[in-house]
């Protein structure tokens, strides 16, 4: 599981690419057969997910304000 003081040190780019990934891995797990899935590993990958997109979207609203 990756730190929001680690995502803050991410550039935009590296954030989509994040997102990305980490969006791939949880369609990945989530159709897989129900008795291979991992919750733990759903349940990570969507906070991952939200913890970069909230920053993206505080990044985005503070250029705007600027």
């Amino acid at each position: 599981m990756i730190h929001m003081s680690d995502i803050k040190k991410k550039t935009d780019n590296e954030l989509t690419q994040f997102i990305t990934a980490t969006r791939e891995t949880l369609r990945a797990e989530r159709f897989k057969d129900t008795f291979s899935r991992k919750a733990n590993v759903i349940t990570g990958a969507k906070k991952e997910i939200a913890r970069a997109l909230s920053e993206l979207t505080l990044r985005r609203s503070n250029t705007n304000v600027k």
